[in-house]
């Protein structure tokens, strides 16, 4: 099965999981290096944590979106394969 298959509902909740899954992939690899930081003896810069907060608030607004197209989906069938797609 591919994206072209899904219901127009569950393209968008695709879309928003993938979304979610590049902010959040965003997030721990800034968050990563700053605990790099940290491990070399340094400390977060000003900038650093306002960019990390900037990236978190990112990924929380993803998260809603998801979690909103999900409720969407209320064909049985189009939310096994959307489930199955993103598994």
């Amino acid at each position: 099965m591919s994206v072209d298959d899904l219901t127009k509902e569950a393209k968008i909740a695709y879309q928003a999981f993938q979304d979610m899954s590049i902010s959040k992939q965003a997030y721990f690899h800034f968050l990563q290096d700053i605990d790099m930081k940290y491990k070399q003896g340094g400390s977060a810069s000003i900038a650093e944590n306002l960019q990390l907060e900037k990236l978190l608030g990112i990924h929380d607004k993803n998260v809603i979106a998801f979690n909103t197209a999900m409720t969407v989906v209320e064909n049985i069938e189009a939310r096994h394969a959307l489930i199955k797609m993103m598994s």
